[in-house]
């Protein structure tokens, strides 16, 4: 670990009300007391941790701007260094300004992620809570907030740090088993070897199984409006998305491409893909946007059916529910505003919402029944949700060597060949929360993070 002592803007770039200016290292307050001169004339070496003084940036005996000087010691500080954090006056030059001048008076530019980089180093925080960092700060929506919130709690490390104690504890009677051969050792059965690593395996099924639906919250549920031509998939499209995103005309047939939007419904996000209408044509143009839409139905999470109430079914309404029947699907009966002329008992299988996507009518019962048809990607605020490809990575090997062993130890295998396996998968664990990490993959994952934090 460096010695230096380094400064960054932690604050978004662009002018602001206030700005934030973080320095941190051993020299992080002769540094500070360089440049700071509080009210009191007290110097920040005779402030205790925890307190705060109210005073100026001085440049050669010249004041730049007002300030707030936070002050940390050692260990008890977000890296667990010496730390001062000064509030100014948000404009970027001025901003910009300030840093210079702490440079210039012996501190050196952080890198990004320098800063958590540093309190993981220091035993602040694993990389589970250190990877949510940047989760809690990019969040797209609610629930890619609320999982990040969970990791950074402790979530997954705890979660982790159960399946841990269960495979050092059969990695430990594997051990004396090797010293011991010829004793009674109690508990050092089959069974418990047995049940030691199927408790581990079921909880690193889940979190994987967790992962998925979490990346389908965060990323945003792949959602397909089909239907026949006319009958207002384009308008259901502008009124999810609040804009005329899709072109609409009474001529049917004119939406030849699909055409995406990503829109928030609560803390949900939906990838919405406004498709061509599916009918049976001869034009090769609209064949081809057909095709689109059938191929959208198969790789979609949901689907949005939008029937006519104001026309009769027929054949085309028929085969489209036949290709719908088992996908997770919630019926759009529109033109509410109209006539009805439309059998609606020949849909009572599915989830429906009656709706008038010209008027508006029937919104917020439509975004109901939306979240209501996804529930099944719900996931408590609570849950212990892996993070980033990384830790599925470490996760799935953790799993791979607990099932190599459970095969070995039903094999009949020796108990060594079982303690390789559960070794490789303590080693991929440990790899996920950091406590054995290489100085490489460190790196690449503090590389992500913006500068400043």
């Amino acid at each position: 670990m460096t010695n230096k002592t380094i400064a960054a803007i932690a604050t978004p770039a662009g002018d602001g009300a206030l700005g934030v200016i973080r320095i941190s290292g051993e020299n992080a307050v002769s540094v500070a007391d360089k440049v700071f001169r509080a009210f009191s004339n007290k110097p920040l070496k005779d402030f205790e941790g925890y307190s705060a003084a109210y005073g100026e940036i001085i440049e050669n005996g010249n004041r730049l701007d007002d300030a707030v000087a936070l002050v940390f010691k050692a260990p008890h500080s977000y890296t667990g260094e010496d730390t001062v954090e000064f509030s100014v006056h948000g404009g970027s030059i001025m901003m910009r300004s300030i840093l210079r001048l702490i440079l210039k008076n012996g501190a050196a530019m952080a890198g990004a992620g320098e800063f958590t980089k540093r309190a993981f180093l220091n035993g602040k925080t694993d990389l589970t809570k250190a990877e949510s960092i940047m989760g809690l700060i990019s969040a797209r929506n609610e629930a890619e907030m609320r999982l990040s919130r969970a990791a950074h709690g402790g979530k997954v490390a705890k979660k982790i740090a159960q399946i841990e104690a269960d495979l050092i504890s059969a990695d430990a009677a594997i051990s004396v088993f090797s010293d011991y051969p010829d004793e009674d050792i109690e508990d050092l059965s089959f069974n418990n070897f047995h049940r030691m690593l199927k408790n581990a395996a079921l909880a690193l099924e889940k979190m994987l199984n967790d992962y998925e639906m979490g990346k389908i919250l965060t990323n945003g549920i792949i959602t397909a409006i089909v239907g026949k031509p006319n009958v207002g998939k384009s308008t259901l499209m502008n009124m999810l998305s609040g804009t005329e995103r899709s072109i609409v005309t009474e001529v049917a047939g004119t939406t030849r491409d699909i055409i995406e939007e990503t829109v928030s419904i609560g803390d949900l996000t939906l990838k919405l893909a406004d498709t061509a209408g599916i009918h049976n044509t001869d034009d090769t143009v609209e064949s081809i946007g057909v095709n689109l839409a059938k191929e959208k139905i198969e790789a979609s999470q949901l689907i949005l059916a939008v029937f006519d109430l104001s026309r009769e079914f027929d054949e085309e309404d028929t085969a489209l529910l036949e290709q719908i029947k088992d996908k997770n699907t919630l019926i759009i009966i529109n033109k509410t505003d109209l006539e009805r002329k439309a059998d609606i008992s020949k849909l009572e299988r599915f989830k429906s919402v009656e709706i008038s996507a010209k008027c508006g009518n029937g919104y917020e019962e439509l975004c109901k029944e939306i979240k209501s048809a996804v529930m099944k990607y719900d996931l408590s605020p609570d849950s212990a949700v892996l993070l980033g490809e990384r830790q599925h990575d470490c996760a799935q090997r953790a799993l791979d060597g607990v099932c190599e062993a459970i095969n070995a130890l039903e094999s009949g295998c020796t108990l060594d060949a079982v303690g390789v396996c559960v070794d490789d998968a303590l080693s991929a664990l440990l790899e996920l929360t950091g406590k054995r990490v290489t100085n490489e993959v460190a790196d690449e994952i503090f590389r992500k993070f913006c500068v400043g934090k």
